[in-house]
């Protein structure tokens, strides 16, 4: 069996994952807030835990793998949004459910095992905030409930922090009612027009922190194997579910494993509306942008390190997926021909493709794995390639695989332009390792000039035409030799 290894952000190691039941392999994504349009930075979270999904199902199997991503529908930007807008909460939540589902849809991610709301799981939170309360880790005060943060002796280890340094680092919301500045709200009062419950200390809703645990709990235990979201998660949200899980269930572990992804940039610049680089998934979608390609875009980039999304990258992905689709389109791949793979055996994971992947989810690696298996000749040559497309869900469905606008493959290239690519590929490598850097930067701008793209994977050089690729330039470049020569003649 595949020995998946992820970076445990509890006990800052590569640790391998065992899990507690293989017949059952739990998982928890911190999933949206239902406001507004998800943005881009909203989706990263999403497809670092479809990849894991996918992987662990590969690893265990379909039926064996447990995955829920909440839906977060009672909180206080719904509030304001319903209050901004005029309209019900309900109408609200629902749209923006909707709209969630969408786009992340069209970026190819699974829907999760579970996808619970917060407003179905009221009962539950109220029962676990009674049970803090019987066990000296939570008190009411003035019609709010709130976590005793020094009662958890743990508290600050997710984060490496303190209870000082968060005191000093954090905003933290000042009330008199708070035995200690760091106390978080479980339960707070509701007012006219906003929603609210019915519970031992007066009508009010839910703090934020207490759905996850209280939806985890229901649904995966009070121990399950990994949780997960944005970095930016990790303090408080995070925190505060460790504290008040574990002080609910001190026999149990809550997450063994948790994955943290980092965040995103625009072109090198935090994502801000007041720099005008803020967009939504469906911003690009709209602007003709196929999932696929923010897809690939987005897996190009280790989720442990900070994502850059550039229009050089997305251009790139276009030009790669372009020729990688055509490959398929070429090869007559669709459901009947991956069936007769299946049943001939061929139809596996390529063992050096699913051991990068399996290491801490290396998609940057998994990809440049995939250039190299879409060299085969042959519909079997190419039966790893394909299935490594769709382990990380670059096609959503076999029976209409993609063709972006301009072809499946791109622009048409002609068989002597495509074989004097390859030459001048040959004819780069041969430099490099002559050392002869000049040469090497002659050919470099010969393919830039004709809107070639390179890539260069484990020494091995692939390549497809891009978006700018202008054939006329390689007839020029490639007649050019046997002109000379016939002038030379004619002397």
């Amino acid at each position: 069996m595949t020995t998946i290894r992820l970076q445990n952000t509890k006990t800052r190691k590569r640790e391998d994952f065992v899990p507690i039941d293989p017949a059952n392999v739990r998982m928890y994504l911190c999933g949206p807030t239902v406001y507004d349009r998800a943005h881009l930075g909203n989706s990263r979270n999403v497809l670092l835990f479809d990849v894991l999904f996918r992987l662990m199902r590969h690893v265990y199997g379909t039926d064996h793998v447990t995955y829920v991503r909440n839906i977060t529908d009672v909180e206080d930007k719904i509030n304001l949004r319903a209050a901004e807008t005029g309209r019900e909460i309900g109408d609200i939540t629902a749209e923006t459910i909707g709209w969630y589902h969408d786009d992340m849809d069209a970026l190819g991610a699974l829907r999760p095992t579970h996808e619970p709301r917060a407003t179905d799981f009221i009962a539950q939170m109220v029962t676990m905030i009674a049970d803090l309360i019987d066990k000296g880790h939570a008190y009411p005060a003035e019609g709010h409930v709130l976590f005793a943060v020094e009662s958890y002796a743990d508290y600050g280890k997710l984060s490496g922090r303190s209870i000082d340094d968060m005191i000093a680092g954090a905003r933290v919301e000042v009330a008199p009612y708070k035995r200690n500045p760091m106390d978080f709200v479980l339960w707070k009062p509701s007012g006219d027009g906003q929603p609210g419950w019915d519970s031992p200390w007066g009508y009010g809703r839910p703090g934020w922190h207490i759905e996850c645990s209280a939806m985890s709990q229901a649904l995966l235990g009070e121990s399950f194997d990994i949780h997960g979201g944005g970095v930016d998660l990790q303090f408080p949200h995070h925190e505060n579910e460790i504290a008040q899980s574990c002080c609910a269930n001190p026999e149990g572990d809550f997450a063994r494993y948790w994955v943290h992804n980092e965040m995103l940039q625009v072109e090198g610049k935090k994502m801000s509306k007041s720099l005008g680089n803020f967009f939504t998934i469906r911003d690009l979608l709209d602007q003709g942008i196929p999932g696929e390609v923010i897809r690939f875009v987005m897996l190009g980039t280790h989720y442990g390190k900070t994502m850059d999304w550039t229009d050089k990258r997305r251009g790139e992905a276009d030009a790669t997926l372009r020729n990688w689709y055509g490959i398929l389109h070429g090869h007559g791949f669709g459901p009947k021909l991956i069936a007769a793979l299946q049943a001939e055996g061929q139809w596996d994971a390529d063992p050096e493709f699913l051991g990068v992947l399996a290491n801490d989810l290396n998609t940057p690696g998994a990809l440049a794995r995939l250039h190299v298996l879409s060299k085969g000749k042959t519909p079997a040559a190419l039966a790893r390639f394909a299935h490594g497309l769709d382990m990380l869900g670059l096609v959503a469905d076999w029976s209409a695989i993609p063709m972006f606008d301009g072809g499946e493959a791109g622009p048409d290239v002609a068989p002597a332009i495509a074989a004097h690519v390859d030459a001048l590929l040959a004819d780069r490598a041969k430099a490099r390792a002559a050392k002869d850097w000049t040469r090497a930067d002659e050919v470099r701008d010969i393919l830039n000039a004709a809107g070639v793209q390179v890539t260069d994977v484990g020494g091995q050089a692939t390549w497809v035409p891009g978006p700018d690729f202008d054939a006329s330039t390689l007839v020029d470049i490639y007649w050019q030799p046997f002109f000379e020569s016939w002038c030379a003649k004619s002397r």
